[in-house]
């Protein structure tokens, strides 16, 4: 009974370059840069994903899913979750509940949020209550205030399924 319920954390990182999509929670924003990274550089899902992974004691999102593997060159995010999706059910667990910060100086996602969290809980086939996206700024401070950076980080909890 002892392992019933996890508790999972993790944060992601990438820098913001011209002439690239932004891409939050499965969800494109407008804006002149967007995330460096080997996948599309969906640095909440990463987090979401890595966090989940980390739940059900599975090593990490890196161990799962390399950045030196050619097969996820520029590949949607979406299908990590949908991987870990089939994770969680092949280890007999489901998702209690998901929360999440981006921390994105510019542009301000407050539009976004709900379509995220829409985004994310469609792919993990679960009720839309069950995922918080918050979102702020780092107030000019370090990369991500400089805008040279968008920072996310995750908290899940999980459940065994009874």
């Amino acid at each position: 009974r002892w392992n019933e319920m996890r508790i999972g954390s993790s944060i992601d990182i990438h820098r913001l370059v011209e002439n690239r999509k932004l891409i939050i929670g499965g969800v494109e924003i407008p804006s002149n840069k967007g995330s460096l990274a080997h996948s599309d550089g969906d640095v909440l899902i990463h987090a979401i994903v890595d966090a989940l992974i980390g739940a059900l004691g599975l090593g990490d999102i890196g161990e799962h899913f390399s950045d030196k593997d050619p097969k996820y060159q520029n590949i949607s995010s979406i299908y990590f979750l949908k991987v870990v999706k089939e994770m969680l059910k092949e280890e007999g667990y489901e998702i209690v509940n998901i929360d999440s910060l981006v921390k994105l100086e510019s542009p301000k996602l407050k539009d976004y949020k709900r379509k995220m969290e829409e985004t994310i809980a469609l792919n993990l086939e679960i009720d839309p209550s069950l995922v918080n996206v918050k979102a702020g700024t780092n107030e000019g401070l370090d990369a991500v205030g400089r805008n040279e950076a968008i920072e996310a980080s995750a908290v899940v909890l999980i459940r065994k399924v009874k």
